[in-house]
């Protein structure tokens, strides 16, 4: 008898659950994100050398994962943990959900941009401790969008200005760190204006651009 034709019987075959994995950490392994899952050996090690990653779109399911990861790592000590970032934009209260546990983390967090950053990433990266990118990173300054909103005109316009509050915050903290007036950084965001890492360490952006060797 098949049994994929009996349900009482047949269950889909799953992998073991690994206590150490923090659903959501690796955004790209979940439905949705920019590119193939990440191998659980490697997450290991990752997550081992108090690296987690943002990769792919920033929803609201991938900044619980994350914000889950760096509480974990706050938990087990002091040491800095890395943020290594690779992801284009997302969704704006996501993007503070992770800001809120970096501000209230002890342990210092280093970002480290190796691919791009832009849109609502642009606020967790300057949220960091430290900065640095890549030397071939790309930072793209846009607006962060907000997530999809329904309802009645009344509830629509209220998220609209807290949509505006909030991308506010995202500006003064983008003024803060890198020392750019307040409108350069908003023309600059309406304009979509592309820097490269050496462009984004003179903007003020990044502290420094991670260099390869020399021959």
């Amino acid at each position: 008898m098949d049994l994929r034709h009996d349900p009482l019987r047949w269950q889909p075959s799953q992998p073991s659950p690994e206590p150490w994995r923090v659903p959501g950490a690796w955004p790209d392994a979940m439905p949705g994100g920019a590119g193939p899952q990440i191998p659980g050996w490697l997450e290991e090690r990752l997550f081992d050398q108090r690296i987690v990653m943002v990769r792919g779109p920033l929803t609201a399911q991938a900044a619980s994962g994350i914000a889950a990861a760096l509480l974990t790592l706050e938990a087990t000590g002091p040491e800095p943990v890395q943020l290594h970032v690779a992801s284009g934009g997302g969704e704006l209260n996501a993007a503070h959900a992770v800001i809120d546990v970096i501000d209230a983390m002890a342990a210092p967090v280093h970002a480290v941009v190796t691919s791009e950053a832009g849109g609502a990433v642009l606020a967790v990266l300057a949220a960091a401790t430290r900065r640095s990118a890549y030397r071939h990173a790309r930072f793209r300054m846009t607006e962060p969008r907000a997530a999809g909103v329904m309802g009645t005109a009344d509830e629509v316009a209220a998220a609209a200005g807290q949509h505006l509050r909030e991308l506010e915050e995202v500006v003064l903290r983008l003024v803060e760190v890198t020392g750019q007036t307040r409108s350069r950084i908003e023309d600059d965001l309406s304009a979509g204006r592309v820097l490269s890492a050496a462009e984004a360490q003179e903007y003020g952006l990044i502290d420094e651009v991670i260099a390869g060797k020399t021959p």
